[in-house]
């Protein structure tokens, strides 16, 4: 009885270390098991950033879909041949053009009926604007605009007296003056028939005008002599009152390649443009010249007649340092 108590008791404890080895192996190969996905999962994900930053290093392109131009509002221009001006700063305000204002008085005087128009509504030629009911025949006439264009002053009302004063004033705004002023060390440099550059003051608005006139005389209040130059205004984008800027052009300077003025970006202390390729816009480094506010001459870096973004083109800078930090991350 005791030999056999002592066999199984033998037989147990078999037993029993081999379970604790089989579970130390177990563990063992779990463990091994999870080194070695843990292994692949790095050389997976350290293979797909190489793969990432190598397609980033092919590329170099900043790429922008018809849809996202179009919501950027970012300008293609070609470049090539420009004309550099050489010019002279002036500050000025748009006036209308004198020669293109009337002031309608009443052929008799009377007592005012009827006004049919207000300031600012546009008039044609002929068209009725007051009744006035005259003292001496008690008949009633009408006063008409004797041009097209737009009342800027009225001096009439229904029941007042119509005498001697103007009962409105009617201007023509298809084109108006820039009046600027000339101080007299540069008065040399203006005359009459040169060509002008004009800029509403927050550079939104440009357009081409001429010297029409230079004053014989200068102004004892400011010193300086009156320039007037002849803008169009057909669409009725210069209202007058407003200050603007005036380059008048002393000299022109044909280049063989240049680009706008506000296509020019700056990296790394470099002036650069961004190039319209097949695979999107990139940046390309380039030597300017002369430039004008303008135009800037391109004297090495591009060729003419390859497209590049102009306007809104530090939205492409923008992305591009964007593409940069994530990178660096």
């Amino acid at each position: 009885m005791n030999r056999t108590k002592v066999l199984m008791l033998s037989l147990l404890l078999g037993l029993s270390l081999c379970a604790c080895g089989g579970g130390e192996r177990a563990s063992e190969a779990k463990s091994a098991g999870k080194a070695d996905v843990t292994a692949d999962l790095h050389e997976s994900r350290q293979g797909q950033g190489d793969k990432a930053a190598h397609a980033e290093e092919e590329s170099g392109y900043i790429q922008l879909t018809a849809e996202q131009l179009k919501q950027s509002a970012i300008a293609v221009a070609q470049a090539g041949p420009a004309e550099i001006r050489e010019a002279l700063p002036l500050y000025g305000v748009i006036a209308p053009n004198a020669e293109r204002v009337r002031e309608i008085t009443p052929r008799y005087t009377g007592v005012i009926r009827s006004v049919g128009k207000r300031i600012g509504d546009a008039v044609r030629q002929g068209e009725p604007l007051a009744v006035v009911e005259s003292n001496e025949s008690l008949e009633n006439y009408t006063i008409t605009a004797p041009l097209a264009g737009v009342i800027i002053a009225r001096n009439a009302n229904p029941g007042e007296q119509a005498g001697d004063k103007a009962l409105f004033t009617v201007a023509d705004l298809s084109s108006v003056w820039v009046e600027v002023s000339v101080f007299p060390r540069d008065v040399a440099k203006v005359r009459v028939g040169q060509s002008v550059r004009v800029k509403s003051a927050d550079r939104a608005l440009s357009a081409e005008g001429e010297v029409i006139y230079v004053a014989p005389f200068g102004s004892s209040t400011n010193q300086t002599v009156t320039a007037r130059v002849l803008l169009d205004n057909a669409e009725r984008k210069w209202p007058p009152g407003l200050y603007v800027t005036a380059d008048v052009t002393l000299a022109k300077t044909q280049v063989p390649v240049a680009v706008r003025q506000i296509a020019l970006q700056t990296l790394e202390d470099r002036n650069v443009v961004f190039v319209q390729r097949e695979k999107g816009f990139a940046p390309q480094v380039i030597q300017t010249g002369r430039g004008d506010g303008e135009f800037a001459e391109v004297l090495s870096g591009l060729q003419g007649g390859e497209r590049y973004a102009t306007t809104n083109s530090f939205i492409l800078k923008a992305e591009l340092g964007k593409g940069e930090a994530e990178h660096e991350h």
